[in-house]
């Protein structure tokens, strides 16, 4: 195993958040994709193998209705996939060599840092977010005889059903937007320096509420092409998942630079 890396201490200045950042963050995403695709397939095919598996298990078990708050819920254990590209992109950038053992040595050793500690707290999101999605279920079609998608699509059209679909989307948007604003930043910074992961993730918050229109819109991109990409049977996400993954470190790298810019000013 390679010798542990001394990461620097503290947090580095955030600058300002401009909507330029977001196109040159999806550029330099777009490369880092293009020059290791053999990790865009590894990392995103773990990722599509698990959505897979999570429709099979509804489909199968009679209970397909799940589907949907599945697909709903789905996004919010992205940032799971998303530690193996800001190490491969933080290599590019540094010129290191990919070293498959190595990065995976990096990824291995955040079990005993402070990233655990967020990836904990996404799961009892995720999993809050299913109970509540059962209750919202029950609340608008619990009394119906036809709440199978495999039997039928048009429970869904009926008043309950648009109700459910309404009310579910509204409170599953709330809780992705909750954990995008807590992680968006703290996960790159946590794989970059030395800080404990509350400190992170408040920093996380202050960017995306110092810089409210760019971060949403930020938001709405990740949350929009994450949506698109899962339609095909996840297969989408081969390529929207290493590309966002990607730019995702990027854009942080390029907050910080910002900072260091607006300090020495």
């Amino acid at each position: 195993m390679p010798q542990r890396e001394i990461k620097p201490l503290g947090l580095p200045e955030m600058g300002e958040v401009r909507l330029a950042m977001l196109a040159e963050a999806l550029r330099l995403g777009w490369a880092d994709m293009r020059r290791a695709p053999g990790y865009a397939v590894l990392f995103a095919g773990v990722y599509v193998a698990i959505g897979l598996l999570m429709a099979a298990i509804t489909w199968t078990t009679g209970k397909s209705y799940w589907l949907i708050f599945a697909a709903v819920g789905f996004p919010l254990i992205g940032p799971f996939a998303a530690v193996g590209f800001y190490e491969v992109s933080r290599r590019l950038s540094q010129g290191r060599p990919l070293v498959a053992s190595e990065i995976l040595a990096v990824i291995a050793y955040q079990r005993r840092r402070q990233l655990p500690s967020i990836c904990a707290i996404i799961i009892m999101v995720f999993l809050f977010w299913f109970f509540l999605a059962h209750m919202i279920f029950a609340l608008f079609l619990g009394l119906s005889t036809m709440t199978n998608v495999s039997s039928s699509l048009a429970v869904y059209f009926t008043p309950q059903g648009l109700g459910m679909l309404a009310v579910g989307s509204g409170v599953g948007a709330m809780f992705a937007l909750l954990l995008y604003a807590i992680t968006v930043v703290s996960l790159p910074l946590l794989l970059d320096r030395e800080v404990d992961f509350v400190t992170a993730m408040l920093a996380s918050i202050e960017v995306v509420l110092n810089n409210p229109v760019p971060m949403l819109a930020w938001a709405a991109l990740v949350a929009g092409l994450t949506f698109v990409a899962m339609v095909p049977a996840f297969l989408g996400l081969f390529v929207v998942l290493p590309l966002l993954g990607h730019a995702t470190w990027h854009l942080y790298r390029l907050i910080c630079a910002a900072g260091q810019d607006e300090g020495e000013t």
